[in-house]
Parts: structure tokens; C-alpha cells; sequence
């Protein structure tokens, strides 16, 4: 059995309009992109026709993919009342001790993780570190560039 993928009520909306997208606009537009190059002639030399069915197998590969996703799904319960410990769906407020830094980070499932945004993975070193722990603690994550040492200043849904 595949590994169920772990997504928040806003993880799994933004996947199915994600695919709804694909399945729609996407298809119709790389269709239409197809059909023109096709009229500029020998389809053997022709760059714009390679690229655009490039783009379509890169489409379908997608819709496959997020097909299965949600296939596996399982939604992540986020309790309203329960602040105590950071489990998935929590925002962390942490203080990074070696920059004294304050940053905010928002545990979720991997098929979610978008560190640039704030959404890190549960799998993530700094997702696993912080996961169970509870506010005023401080949790080391063991990552590829070093440990780093994060003080949990507030837990919140």
C-alpha cells in the first residue's frame, strides 16, 4: 500500500484546484499550442511542436501525480484547543539562538513543505525536532549545514 500522504484541509484544497486547473485550462491551452505548431509544417524539424508536447507529457505526468496523491490521502486533524505540543498543522514561533532571530514556521505534511513560505515538513530535521515539543523548550535540528538551536517562543493552530 502506498504511504499516505499527510495534508491540512488548505493543503488538500489547494491540490484539487491544482488538478481541476490541469484538467481544464492546462489541457486546453497545451492542446491549442499543439494544434498551431503543427501548422508550421514538417513536424520532424519543428522546435515549437517538441516543446509543446514536452510540456504536455510534463501536464500529464502532473495530473498522474496528483492523482495518486490524493488517492492516499490522509487529512491532519487540527485541533483547535490543543496548543500545548507542535504537532502537524501547528504555527511555531521560534527564536533561532545562534542569530537571535525570531522566525515562524508552520509544520506540515511533506506533499505540503514549501520552506521559502514557512511550511516545512514533519520529515524535514527541523519539522522532526520540533514535533511533540512543547513551548519555552529549546530543540536542537540536525541538519546537512550544521545543528541549529531553536527555542519554541509559542505554539499556535
Amino acid at each position: 500500500m502506498a504511504k499516505a500522504i499527510k495534508l491540512t484541509d488548505e493543503g488538500l484544497k489547494k491540490l484539487q484546484d491544482e488538478l481541476e486547473n490541469l484538467k481544464t485550462i492546462g489541457r486546453t491551452e497545451i492542446a491549442e499550442k499543439i494544434k498551431i505548431a503543427r501548422g508550421y509544417g514538417d513536424l520532424s524539424e519543428n522546435s515549437e511542436y517538441d516543446e509543446a508536447k514536452n510540456e504536455q507529457a510534463k501536464i500529464e505526468a502532473r495530473i498522474i501525480e496528483l492523482e495518486a496523491m490524493l488517492k492516499n490521502v490522509e487529512i491532519i486533524a487540527e485541533k483547535k484547543s490543543a496548543t500545548k505540543t507542535v504537532t502537524i498543522g501547528s504555527k511555531v514561533k521560534v527564536l533561532d539562538i545562534e542569530f537571535d532571530e525570531e522566525l515562524e514556521f508552520r509544520v506540515v505534511g511533506s506533499a505540503e513543505a514549501d520552506p521559502e513560505n514557512g511550511l516545512i515538513s514533519d520529515e524535514s530535521p527541523v519539522g522532526k525536532a520540533l514535533l511533540g515539543a512543547k513551548a519555552g523548550v529549546v530543540v536542537k535540528a540536525e541538519t546537512p549545514e550544521g545543528d541549529i538551536e531553536f527555542k519554541i517562543v509559542a505554539i499556535s493552530k
